[in-house]
């Protein structure tokens, strides 16, 4: 499973953001998918600290890795709890959902 190590591309996202927060309506797009975004970022930074690839996470969970590159993304896809709670134990994680009261 050595070859299904996770070895990241170099993307600078603040770059990317300042850049992309210029262009016309991208902020109110942005901002209405926070949450979104934010538990991606989650997900993703829990499969860098495993080390490992959406091939190796796939495997763990008996899916394909087109399954995990959806799961990892923003959009119209919504996945179940028991779906995220195989990823997060793929990545060696657990799932904790809370509700928060609104200010």
């Amino acid at each position: 499973m050595d070859d299904l190590k996770y070895d990241p591309v170099p993307h600078d996202h603040k770059a990317f953001l300042e850049k992309s927060l210029k262009r016309k309506g991208f902020k109110d797009e942005y901002d209405k998918l926070e949450e979104e975004y934010a538990f991606i970022r989650e997900m993703l930074a829990a499969r860098l600290r495993s080390g490992l690839t959406q091939e190796a996470v796939a495997e763990l969970m008996g899916t394909t890795k087109s399954a995990i590159s959806r799961l990892e993304s923003s959009g119209k896809h919504a996945p179940s709890l028991t779906t995220l709670k195989k990823y997060a134990r793929a990545v060696g994680c657990h799932l904790e959902i809370k509700f928060v009261p609104d200010a």
